[in-house]
């Protein structure tokens, strides 16, 4: 009998192409399953399946919506994945807050689905990417996953919570293995357009303004994609040790909007031109991973400093844009 396969949602997007590639390559069957919803270019997407294909592995991709029980009930009968990383999620704070109620549909249902359909099917574990965005506007840094972080301040972020419940909750009753991955600002090759780096990386280049909200002392917690994906496969393979748990997959290395504006400028070699604008409803001030859970329990070293991330983003991106 071949191998069960690992099934992937959201596999044509940023993280999830990455994942399938670095799964494959360790000589996992992948299955992937993505809607191209239209947030950004289908081409995008397209382009970010081309290079899982190049892979030369074992994978197949399965278009199809997540919200979709009857269509997914069918996925997992024809393909008995063994475990499932859900990837798959409307994303981002500011489109939440004009779209409360298509973010709530495709996060909250679309996860419930995903894990009673993965119960349904006999699969041995789960995990499912969470947010960041989930503690909000906290007083205490870095953020532990001990923290109360039952205040999100947008539709997005409390989204995210709902999953991190449901899953608990589906854990309980099923004995399902589950892993939460709270993702800290994940940057690199093949980001999302619309996401800060990538932007103001193409808009420096080519002269243009770019939009700065607030005074620049707005951080995040950039963290590279490899080291994102090295976390979420050390979760899956360590998730069945712990039944359900919750872990931070950060660089533990703030750092202030203003810095990464001049990080950008410095490697693109072009002035930054700054459209300076108030904060936005629902940004939250600061993000930083405290990593010591996941550091002791997954082994999860991040190992991409921020600049140097930044020069590897624009190597990938300069050529697309040229």
């Amino acid at each position: 009998m071949p191998t069960r396969p690992i099934l992937i949602t959201g596999v044509a997007g940023f993280i999830g192409s990455h994942l399938a590639q670095a799964l494959i390559a360790r000589g996992e069957r992948v299955v992937g399953v993505d809607n191209f919803d239209p947030f950004y270019p289908k081409a995008d997407k397209l382009a970010n399946l081309g290079e899982i294909n190049a892979a030369a592995g074992q994978f197949e991709f399965v278009p199809g919506d997540i919200t979709d029980a009857g269509s997914m009930r069918l996925i997992f009968e024809r393909l008995k994945p063994r475990g499932v990383i859900h990837l798959a999620a409307k994303a981002g704070v500011r489109p939440s807050l004009a779209d409360p109620v298509g973010y709530a549909h495709t996060n909250i249902t679309g996860t419930a689905v995903m894990l009673s359909e993965a119960a349904r099917a006999g699969c041995d574990r789960l995990v499912v990417a969470s947010s960041s965005s989930v503690y909000g506007n906290s007083p205490t840094a870095p953020f532990s996953e001990a923290q109360d972080v039952n205040a999100p301040i947008s539709p997005y972020a409390a989204s995210k919570r709902a999953c991190e419940l449901i899953g608990s909750t589906h854990q309980h009753l099923t004995g399902m293995p589950t892993a939460m991955l709270r993702f800290f600002t994940v940057y690199g090759p093949r980001q999302r357009p619309d996401l800060a780096i990538n932007l103001f990386l193409t808009k420096v280049s080519q002269g243009e303004p770019i939009r700065m909200f607030g005074d620049g002392s707005m951080s995040r917690d950039f963290t590279f994609v490899e080291d994102i994906v090295a976390g979420v496969i050390a979760a899956y393979e360590r998730i069945p040790a712990h039944g359900y748990r919750i872990w931070n997959l950060g660089n533990n290395n703030p750092v202030s909007l203003s810095d990464m504006i001049a990080a950008v400028a410095r490697v693109v070699g072009k002035r930054a031109v700054l459209q300076r604008e108030p904060m936005q409803p629902g940004d939250v001030l600061r993000t930083w991973a405290d990593l010591t859970r996941s550091s002791a329990e997954l082994g999860y070293q991040p190992g991409t400093p921020f600049d140097a991330g930044i020069e590897k983003h624009w190597e990938w991106l300069k050529v697309r844009i040229a």
